[in-house]
């Protein structure tokens, strides 16, 4: 089960992203680096990858051309991704929106922080 801890960080990513609007930059990259060890470069083509259709396609390919995409790894977000959206968009619109504002400024303030230092 190589792919399952990115299959996990898909799904928890869709669920951020369906629940605050939050996804791609704010989260995938962060992850990508502290938990997995990416480097900045390999996290921000990785995550353009993820989200190519249509947003990064030809950012991507910029990436992808300089080796510094992990198809593997891309395709296994995708598939929790793709769930995980959904799930978090079931859960947030049944959570009031300024507990939903806070959560997301929350979650910003701690990244930014962490990127920080």
């Amino acid at each position: 089960m190589l792919g399952l801890p990115f299959i996990l960080l898909g799904l928890c990513t869709g669920i951020f992203s369906g629940l605050i609007g939050l996804g791609g930059g704010a989260l995938l990259i962060p992850a990508l680096i502290y938990l997995f060890g990416f480097t900045q470069y390999q996290a921000q083509g990785t995550t353009l990858a993820i989200m190519v259709p249509p947003i990064g396609l030809l950012a991507a390919w910029v990436y992808f051309k300089q080796g510094h995409v992990d198809i593997k790894t891309t395709a296994y977000i995708i598939s929790g991704f793709f769930i995980g959206g959904y799930l978090g968009a079931k859960l947030a619109v049944h959570i009031p929106e300024q507990v939903l504002r806070r959560v997301f400024g929350g979650f910003l303030t701690i990244v930014g922080i962490k990127m920080l230092f």
